[in-house]
């Protein structure tokens, strides 16, 4: 699973978590810090830049680019496969359960 060039086509990313398949192992919040964190439910969900934790079903928040080796690997070591990372500009799934596989 990796993210290509022609993958992303130069568009900004954003990525989400489904909650009802997460383990709580935390592996996200390990590989992305920044991006992931479990709350005390013990789930994992998205953060923004400036930190605010999303607890909403599915919210999502842009990949920053310095952050994207992190989140795809946070995919691919996931064990509850629920973490997904889509397109903006067209919603495609390019990382997770989701995304097609080549």
């Amino acid at each position: 699973m990796t993210v290509r060039d022609e993958d992303l086509g130069g568009d900004a990313l954003e990525v989400w978590i489904d909650q009802d398949l997460c383990t709580g192992d935390g592996i996200c919040s390990q590989y992305a810090p920044d991006v992931f964190e479990l709350d005390i439910d013990g789930l994992a969900y998205v953060r923004t830049t400036d930190g605010e934790l999303l607890q909403e079903t599915g919210a999502t928040v842009l990949v920053p680019t310095i952050a994207l080796r992190d989140v795809t690997d946070s995919v691919k070591e996931c064990p509850g496969a629920c973490i997904h990372v889509r397109r903006v500009s067209d919603g495609a799934e390019v990382l997770g359960p989701d995304a097609a596989d080549d």
